[in-house]
């Protein structure tokens, strides 16, 4: 087989929307755990020990910044998945990340902070913080959902960390473990997964850190234990998998900027008005439905975080 490196490998190759029409198929997997009849949740890849820990989960109190629009169903959200450090292939990371050991998980939080540590995920994210908000999520590739995140706002947990004057960003890593993740035995990407936010994006009331969806912990495929959910992005910037969170005065080199500059960058706001320089940008197709629909300015929630980006050139912002 051959192998492309990052810098030659051609985006196309990993996300062509054609996927969705050709390879859409449920995975099937005997691995599944199902809850009782009155949830009607089939938790794909997930272990026993997890089941029970998700039914624990605390008073998930339901967020006004939830779009009222119709949920995408359980299954398709948790047998689709970008997750390409187990596999480029959508429908492969359900099955592949099956066994993946979620716990226990160390997050290292470093930087211009006035608190830097080590914290286990339990002391980063408590029962009775967390909220279910239902955002839409869309990908690069012109498909969308709309997903129930449990989790808790990320500035929330910021304060904690007291940042000093010269955090203007905000760095996030996924775990680097080949042997779990078979995805980065390929240098498909260079590993490990980084991500990042402007320090203004990361406060803003948007800006979550998910530990769940559909009221349950996060499946392994969907980005457990903990992962970023933007919901004005696309979304290869809501890393998955968290292990570090690190404050910068500088612009992060994150990964996809870095693999295709001239596709991908740094602030990845959907904006249908900007192609990707391959396909546009201005339908997608919400998995579950047939017929596309048009791409919402900052994917529906351009009311809240348009201000954030007044005067800047929105071809930069892509």
């Amino acid at each position: 087989m051959l192998i492309k490196q990052a810098d030659d490998i051609k985006s196309s190759e990993i996300t062509d929307e054609k996927i969705y029409l050709q390879r859409r198929r449920f995975l099937k997997t005997t691995a599944h755990v199902t809850l009782t009849a009155a949830t009607g949740i089939s938790l794909a890849g997930i272990s026993a020990p997890e089941v029970a820990a998700a039914l624990s989960m605390g008073d998930i109190k339901p967020s006004p910044l939830s779009t009222d629009e119709a949920k995408t169903d359980f299954k398709d959200i948790t047998s689709y998945n970008n997750f390409y450090e187990f596999s480029t292939d959508k429908e492969a990371p359900a099955h592949l990340a099956k066994n993946f050991k979620t716990s226990p998980w160390t997050v290292s939080v470093e930087g211009e902070i006035n608190k830097p540590a080590q914290y286990q995920l339990e002391d980063l994210v408590k029962p009775h913080q967390l909220q279910e908000r239902i955002y839409r999520l869309r990908c690069v590739e012109a498909w969308s959902m709309v997903i129930p995140w449990v989790g808790i706002p990320l500035r929330d947990i910021i304060g904690r960390f007291e940042p000093t004057s010269k955090a203007k960003y905000v760095e996030f890593t996924t775990l680097y473990d080949p042997e779990q993740m078979p995805g980065q035995r390929r240098r498909v990407l260079n590993w490990p997964y980084v991500e990042g936010l402007r320090m203004d994006e990361a406060m803003h009331p948007l800006t979550l850190l998910a530990v769940g969806l559909y009221g349950q912990v996060l499946p392994n495929q969907n980005g457990a234990p903990l992962r970023l959910v933007v919901p004005w992005k696309y979304g290869f910037k809501s890393i998955k998998s968290i292990v570090k969170i690190r404050f910068t005065q500088t612009q992060p080199q994150t990964t996809w900027a870095q693999a295709g500059p001239g596709e991908y960058g740094f602030y990845a706001n959907v904006n249908p008005d900007v192609d990707h320089p391959r396909w546009s940008q201005k339908r997608e197709r919400r998995i579950g439905d047939f017929f596309k629909r048009d791409t919402l300015m900052l994917n529906g929630y351009a009311d809240q975080v348009a201000s954030l980006y007044q005067g800047m050139d929105p071809k930069t912002l892509y």
